[in-house]
């Protein structure tokens, strides 16, 4: 039975991981979903559970001092929606600390950037989970903008929808497609419980290669 939105989100905040989750995103044959590995949370143990906003951000030349639809995208932001940048990792900041903090006025539920942000000392004292590829102060104003927002957008292999799940944790950022959410979290919640009775027979004597004949999981 599918869970109304919210409850899904909260599910996945207290009970599940991004390992859990892209296994069973595997079996559903959805193998490309995690997010490069460069992506990390700013602040280690962080986690981030949310639906998609993505935006598309490209190359500016020195005259342009618009940033494009940035700041309307921004202002966009709704509860519980993570700021997703398709960017190309372009060597400077598509992040800081003031629009960190018109994200949480927003009540946003964070951001996945694939590029920098800057002003971190500031970012990581928020409580706002912030995902990406470092840190660079380098400001983007004449160096990029964006041209679309609430679009579909492209991260290495990755496709991401408006309205997706995103799911960050120390071991990277996962989207999860709307389509099979609701099946993808029952499944993980299945495989979580497996795990622990797994686990209790491991701890008992059983083996790795016993238990992997007897469960199918490992």
């Amino acid at each position: 039975m599918s869970q109304p939105a919210d409850t899904l989100l909260a599910t996945v905040r207290s009970e599940l991981s991004t390992a859990q989750l892209g296994d069973v995103l595997d079996t559903l044959g959805r193998r490309h979903q995690f997010l490069p590995p460069a992506i990390q949370p700013a602040v280690p143990g962080a986690m981030l559970v949310g639906r998609a906003m993505p935006l598309l951000e490209i190359a500016a030349s020195p005259d342009d001092q618009s940033f494009g639809l940035m700041f309307e995208a921004l202002d966009s932001l709704q509860q519980d929606e993570v700021y997703v940048a398709a960017a190309g990792a372009p060597p400077f900041a598509l992040w800081g600390e003031l629009m960190n903090t018109r994200a949480l006025a927003n009540g946003a539920a964070g951001a996945v950037l694939d590029g920098y942000m800057r002003d971190s000392r500031e970012v990581r004292a928020m409580t706002l989970p912030v995902f990406a590829r470092g840190s660079y102060a380098q400001d983007q104003r004449g160096r990029g903008r964006v041209i679309a927002y609430r679009e579909p957008v492209r991260i290495a292999e990755v496709a991401i929808r408006p309205g997706d799940l995103i799911v960050g944790d120390d071991d990277g950022v996962l989207c999860v497609p709307a389509d099979v959410a609701a099946e993808c979290v029952e499944k993980a919640l299945e495989k979580r419980r497996m795990e622990t009775v797994i686990a209790r027979e491991i701890e008992s004597g059983l083996s790795t290669t016993e238990a992997y004949e007897k469960y199918g999981v490992m």
